[in-house]
């Protein structure tokens, strides 16, 4: 079971919305950034911080914490949400985002409170995850080892080497979420390199499979549990889900990958989406 840490104040689904409210609000202050990718994964990352992971954010480097490799790093403002809902730092911290010295940079990186790995270039967030699990399992620790991937990064070469490695060495400890919105820089997966049949390629790199909606909070935790429970190899969850979710004018638009400049009055109608009235809107201004 996940280390006990601050209690849950909301809803797990409310935590989600508070993950895509301050995403939008770090790409609105940077000017620049990749909304879409962050709305898809939030409710995967609400789900891992506030439920499936054991940590400590009190103690983020305790070594028997469970790891989580954001691979498709550019989602970091996500990330940094949840980081900071979870108690990792101030909300202040925030404002630092692509700031130049800032704590928070465009990537997530070493040093920054509650990561785990420093990723950026597509691909290798995966390879240092398995690291990371071989390493654990020869120290004879419990820990297990999470890591997100986007869709578009399962064209990189680098992934299926890892996943071979993986699956060989039957790592129970190692659990992938493919974000699986069906989108990437510029276009549709289908139409710049189909991924299909997806879930049999991981099958035949001996991983236990498990297809879930990506925004079904219920669902995706049965999932976790499921992965925690399959000891002889890993599992991946095939998350099924909506690029730029819960923004209307984001929804299914690959334009909305990254990196974009919102304007004020797409920052504000993103907001109003959200569920946050125009009255509260100055509290989503994170100023450096």
């Amino acid at each position: 079971m996940p280390e006990a840490g601050t209690p849950r104040a909301q809803p797990l689904e409310e935590v989600a919305r508070e993950i895509r409210r301050l995403a939008v609000s770090l790409v609105y202050g940077a000017g620049s950034g990749h909304p879409g990718g962050c709305l898809s994964a939030a409710d995967l990352l609400a789900a891992l911080y506030f439920e499936a992971l054991r940590i400590r954010p009190h103690e983020p480097g305790w070594a028997e914490r469970d790891r989580l490799v954001l691979s498709k790093g550019h989602a970091c403002p996500a990330l940094y949400g949840a980081l900071q809902l979870r108690g990792y730092f101030e909300r202040s911290v925030l404002a630092s985002f692509r700031r130049f010295g800032g704590l928070l940079q465009g990537s997530p990186r070493l040093g920054i409170p509650g990561v785990d790995a420093t990723c950026g270039s597509l691909g290798q967030g995966f390879s240092i995850a398995l690291g990371m699990a071989l390493g654990l399992r020869r120290s004879g620790g419990d820990s297990r080892v999470y890591v997100v991937l986007g869709d578009g990064e399962l064209q990189e070469g680098e992934v299926w080497e890892a996943a071979m490695a993986a699956g060989h060495f039957g790592l129970g400890s190692l659990c992938a979420i493919v974000d699986y919105n069906k989108m990437q820089s510029d276009d549709l997966n289908a139409r710049i390199m189909a991924l299909e049949p997806l879930e049999a390629k991981w099958e035949a790199f001996n991983w236990r499979v498990v297809r879930v909606d990506g925004h079904c909070l219920p669902e995706i935790l049965r999932a976790f549990q499921v992965a925690r429970e399959t000891l002889d190899r890993p599992t991946v969850l095939v998350a099924h889900t909506v690029k730029g979710k819960g923004v209307g004018y984001m929804e299914g638009v690959p334009a909305w990958h990254g990196s974009v400049k919102m304007t004020t009055e797409e920052f504000a109608l993103a907001l109003c989406d959200l569920g946050v009235p125009a009255a509260e809107h100055d509290r989503y201004l994170l100023r450096g």
